[in-house]
């Protein structure tokens, strides 16, 4: 079992289904949303469980998108997308140690003009393909 949160505490989940290796996203919404590159695992939806949510706020990112933030420090933490069985969480909210590893960089197509992503062996993608 994981658990993780947001920075102050007014958002915490735990996560007993198994998680996905992260995917780093370049889009620029993503890079928007969180600074700069957005890294996510997601996990089956019964395998997630929200244990403290009186932070958790959403933002309707598209018509089927949405996504969750703490309310209190702003702390960016799932991305929910109807009709998918699985829900996103932001990797870095995850409490350690997580187990996870990296295993794609997506939306390379529109990543920033700022910054280089290093040749580290990992899939890469200018689009993301499910």
């Amino acid at each position: 079992m994981n658990t993780g949160g947001c920075a102050c505490g007014a958002v915490r989940f735990e996560i007993t289904g198994e998680l996905t290796p992260v995917t780093f996203c370049h889009c620029s919404k993503c890079r928007r949303w969180h600074g700069h590159v957005g890294a996510y695992t997601a996990v089956d939806r019964p395998g997630f469980r929200l244990t403290e949510q009186r932070g958790l706020r959403w933002y309707a990112a598209t018509a089927t998108v949405r996504r969750g933030f703490c309310g209190e420090c702003g702390s960016s933490l799932l991305w929910d997308e109807e009709g998918v069985r699985k829900i996103s969480i932001c990797a870095g909210t995850i409490d350690a140690p997580t187990g996870l590893r990296p295993k794609a960089h997506v939306y390379l197509g529109s990543k920033g003009d700022y910054y280089e992503v290093p040749e580290d062996g990992l899939l890469r993608r200018l689009e993301f393909t499910r």
